[in-house]
């Protein structure tokens, strides 16, 4: 079961949703916008940036409401930033419309994060961007859970901007009953942003999920997310390098967690076109426990993956669905140089442990990750930012 977290009534959710203007506590503009140039250290962020604004480095801003990067404009946060969304009756998240962009440039020893003044999961509404690449929902055009934004079409190399050494704390806002907010969403972003070294950190939903998309990650963490650590749907074809997911032990976090992935192709339609197809390497990936998957592939999705240790879930490998499986059987996915602390569990018995082992993947393994610090003596590249 989800972790439900819900901080305001129903009136307050209509406001928290309606557009804000205002950009900032001393409200010194004029026209309902953000003014261009650099916001001043303390400065409250909401509203609409409608033109280019930097938050500098090594300051410190509050979030409260939406903050919503307009077509044209460009939201630059140095290094150093500390974003902390206030806790009070007003959802807090930040989007990134079609046309805006994000460049978010922290460093290894300077990295931007995004928590909350309550630091508990589920506590603000996490980051949200919406390209112009694929989706294969129902037309070829969606609309973000959060905050309604179109997302899709048909350009595979949009750039939404750049998310480097960025992490985002404590998010999973439950709206309602079918909609929380992971830690970084990627609507039909496409090949042109930048997404490397970034953290979901004790989120009550996904820490990143993909709707489509052609986006392309490298290094990326997620610790204690108590849904989804990695999510996709709707076509995501982008590469993945260097995924890892540590969840600590039920016992002593409180609460299990679901999957450490969770991938789909589009759950009304499992062959819809352009099928998901990410190509992932080097991953690591340690549950809490549970009967819940550690890598679920299902729903139509193909996926090429290379180099995993996956462990600490009951069904460390878990394959659904005719489509799914009969790609694994005729090669169109891939899984190559595997290791998994159970055997392959196969729901429609197509594709079998014994093909799974066949080409030299290894099962009933074990793997010494009693801390993310263990992670951390394999990946150097986690040194310094990652929490």
């Amino acid at each position: 079961m989800k972790t439900k977290v819900w901080k305001f009534s129903v009136m307050a959710l209509a406001a928290g949703m309606s557009m804000l203007t205002a950009c900032s506590d001393d409200d010194d503009n004029n026209n309902g916008s953000i003014d261009p140039g650099i916001t001043p250290d303390g400065t409250v962020l909401k509203g609409s940036v409608t033109s280019n604004v930097t938050l500098k480095a090594g300051n410190t801003y509050k979030l409260s409401g939406e903050y919503i990067v307009e077509e044209g404009a460009t939201l630059n946060i140095e290094k150093g930033v500390k974003i902390v969304a206030v806790y009070d009756d007003i959802v807090d998240y930040i989007l990134v419309k079609q046309g805006a962009k994000i460049n978010a440039v922290g460093t290894a020893d300077a990295p931007i994060v995004m928590t909350s003044e309550k630091e508990e999961t589920g506590a603000w509404g996490g980051i949200h961007l919406c390209g112009r690449a694929h989706t294969n929902a129902e037309g070829g055009k969606g609309s973000s859970e959060i905050g309604g934004a179109q997302y899709g079409g048909t350009v595979e190399s949009d750039n939404s901007g750049v998310l480097k050494y960025v992490r985002v704390e404590y998010t999973g806002y439950a709206f309602d009953e079918e909609h929380e907010a992971n830690g970084m969403t990627f609507y039909g972003v496409g090949s042109g942003t930048v997404v490397e070294n970034c953290e979901a950190y004790h989120g009550s939903d996904d820490g990143f999920e993909f709707f489509g998309g052609s986006v392309n990650v490298k290094n990326m963490v997620a610790v204690n997310c108590s849904d989804d650590s990695f999510d996709w749907t709707e076509g995501w074809n982008g590469k993945g390098e260097n995924l890892v997911v540590f969840q600590e032990a039920e016992s002593t976090l409180g609460y299990d967690c679901d999957c450490l992935i969770e991938a789909d192709n589009n759950e009304n339609n499992y062959a819809a076109t352009p099928v998901s197809h990410p190509v992932l390497h080097n991953l690591i990936l340690v549950g809490n426990g549970g009967s819940k998957q550690g890598i679920r592939l299902r729903r139509g999705t193909e996926v090429e993956i290379t180099s995993a240790k996956v462990c600490g879930k009951a069904k460390a490998l878990a394959v659904e669905s005719a489509e799914t499986e009969n790609a694994l059987l005729n090669g169109t996915s891939t899984l190559e140089s595997v290791s998994i602390s159970s055997t392959l569990d196969s729901k429609e018995g197509i594709y079998t442990n014994e093909l799974f082992v066949s080409v030299g993947n290894l099962t009933e393994q074990s793997f010494e990750y009693a801390s993310l610090d263990d992670i951390e003596k394999e990946c150097t590249w986690m040194n310094g930012w990652t929490k």
